[in-house]
């Protein structure tokens, strides 16, 4: 994405390292930029954010997996745009209707704030296994058990399996990297699934999975859609906290006076969050969608049946919006961020990881107000996906 008229995609690494250059670009070149897959596809990118929220709400953005995959193989051959296991994401109304309907009284604000003991308990266990080490992986030690840990939870999932669920998740989203590993990946996960759906059929417990088995039974879910519930539920619920504490801490070292503001008003953490999730966006770009209708943005015409990005990203570094956007402001007090989406696919699990970045976040500072990067920020390696904003990998010095 280093250029708005380029016909090839970008070169991958300087655009992951840093995109907001190229998304001001963006920006800049109009309401709406064509750009072009590896294999030729033409993508339509939408990074304002007026644009972006409208689109998020245009019932005309459809994101039905197998809708796209098919305008995508109507101008490309052997393309996978990774939809292949089918959940309430990459669906449209009336079956997003009804699987989200099944599904997010387990996300509510109630629900979730009765989570934070557990929360508070993971967190505090975590810190814990690291204490006495001078440097450690934030994100391989912390940012990621964390959210596993509470989603395997409230799945009724083994934790000890944790490193085979993110190793799976790194397949699958970043599929146009190695699609062998894509494919394994994806059918060793549905394995898995299915294996813990007959467990659990035989001994019921109080989870969420047991529910889904009961909506089944109860003719509102069937085999393959409770399985893509799950695939959803164990990528998407963890990957937005892993990113979030990854690119929170990081900006907290490389911004010393908002690191220091920070530990002066931690009564604060919970508005500051959202400012972190506005500044890096977890999930960057919002699910692939198409339109099943010519729309318009501003004065550019989309016709019907173009595949469309939506850079979160772009949004919420758009200075029209945001003064001073490109700055880790933490008193912004502007809680417009579009990191969650907007409109009917916003995320389900806002709450939790609002609550997770919370309770990790503090624990964190409050333990090692001091922590510093242990790294060069050139070193440092970013999640090889356009789809999402997070490191690999954070070395941090936890005594300063």
């Amino acid at each position: 994405m280093e250029s708005v008229t380029s016909t090839s995609a970008p070169p991958p690494v300087p655009y992951i390292a840093d995109p907001y250059p190229a998304l001001a670009r963006i920006r800049a070149n109009g309401p709406v930029s064509i750009l072009h897959s590896d294999e030729g596809i033409p993508m339509w990118v939408i990074a304002r954010y007026r644009n972006v929220r409208a689109a998020l709400a245009d019932p005309r953005f459809g994101q039905d997996a197998r809708r796209a995959q098919t305008l995508a193989d109507n101008r490309v051959a052997g393309v996978t745009l990774g939809g292949d296991v089918i959940h309430m994401l990459n669906s449209d109304p009336p079956d997003h209707t009804r699987l989200r309907h099944l599904v997010q009284g387990a996300f509510t604000a109630r629900r979730v704030a009765a989570m934070r003991p557990l929360v508070e308990r993971i967190t505090t266990s975590l810190l814990d296994g690291v204490g006495g080490r001078q440097t450690v992986d934030l994100v391989q030690d912390f940012a990621f058990p964390l959210p596993m840990l509470v989603i395997c939870e409230l799945l009724g999932f083994p934790a000890e399996e944790r490193d085979a669920y993110r190793s799976w998740s790194t397949a699958i989203l970043t599929h146009n990297d190695d699609p062998a590993a894509f494919a394994t990946a994806l059918r060793d996960m549905t394995d898995y699934i299915e294996v813990q759906l007959r467990h659990r059929r035989a001994r019921p417990g109080e989870d969420l999975l047991t529910e889904l088995l009961a909506a089944r039974d109860a003719g509102q879910l069937t085999d393959d859609e409770i399985v893509g519930m799950v695939f959803l539920l164990l990528i998407g619920g963890h990957e937005t906290t892993v990113n979030l504490l990854g690119t929170a801490t990081l900006a907290l070292v490389r911004n010393p006076d908002q690191h220091r503001w920070l530990l002066a008003n931690p009564h604060a953490l919970s508005e500051a969050i959202d400012e972190f999730l506005r500044y890096e966006s977890p999930v960057a770009m919002a699910t692939l969608r198409f339109t099943t209708a010519p729309v318009t943005v501003d004065d550019v015409v989309i016709p019907a049946g173009e595949l469309v990005l939506v850079s979160l990203g772009g949004a919420n570094r758009d200075p029209d919006r945001f003064p001073d956007a490109d700055r880790l402001i933490l008193d912004r007090r502007d809680t417009g961020h579009l990191a969650f989406g907007h409109g009917l696919h916003r995320c389900l699990g806002a709450f939790l990881g609002k609550l997770e970045g919370e309770v990790a976040l503090g624990a964190l500072l409050g333990r090692y107000p001091g922590l510093t990067l242990a790294a060069e920020v050139r070193q440092l390696r970013w999640r090889d996906t356009i789809m999402l904003r997070g490191l690999e990998s954070l070395p941090v010095s936890l005594h300063g």
